[in-house]
């Protein structure tokens, strides 16, 4: 009924606890769903006159490459490295992008994009629960030594990132989204205090 000229696919479980906790859903709704998803987009892009322009977007995330040590970057030639289920799943459902891409010829772009934070997260993320916790008077949680690196994206820069891929990016190119804001749990912790 719609005939959308751009899918932007945001849909995912995410937050590495919960993936350890439940790797099923992490499959069902980041692996089969993403599958389902290009399916349809497929079916619709072929039913469309070729001469109407049509883009799947693929959101994803930066943990597909693993860990971010000191050298402080990743690229887009990162080699895949996923550490959890959470971000196994999503490297699976990139593969599944480039691969109807290649396969079936469907335009597609993908978004690698570090931890957002912004107005309504949900309060299992990091900075969130922080601020949730300070002002309950509760325990900071902080994993392991808290040295673990994390890059921070705002939330809308993360839209004006993919706004721009919408808009300018090469179909079959993935695209790494970063708030160039590096810094360690116990930082993070440290500044929310």
């Amino acid at each position: 009924n719609f005939k959308p000229d751009i899918i932007v696919n945001f849909a995912a479980e995410t937050h590495v606890d919960r993936s350890i906790d439940n790797p099923d859903n992490f499959i069902n709704t980041n692996i089969l769903g993403t599958a389902n998803l290009l399916d349809c987009a497929f079916k619709y892009y072929k039913s469309k006159n070729s001469s109407t322009d049509f883009k799947f977007i693929h959101i994803s995330t930066d943990e597909v490459y693993g860990s971010l040590d000191s050298t402080g970057y990743f690229y887009e030639d990162t080699p895949y490295a996923p550490n959890s289920p959470y971000s196994a799943s999503k490297a699976s459902s990139d593969h599944l992008v480039n691969a109807w891409h290649k396969t079936y010829g469907l335009p597609v772009l993908i978004s690698n994009c570090s931890n957002n934070y912004g107005p309504y997260q949900f309060p299992e993320k990091l900075i969130p629960l922080l601020i949730a916790n300070c002002f309950d008077q509760k325990d900071i949680p902080i994993y392991g030594d808290g040295s673990n690196i994390r890059d921070w994206l705002y939330v809308d820069d993360h839209c004006s990132a993919i706004n721009s891929i919408i808009m300018h990016g090469a179909i079959g190119n993935s695209y790494n989204v970063g708030g160039n804001n590096e810094m360690t749990n116990v930082e993070i912790a440290n500044t929310v205090c």
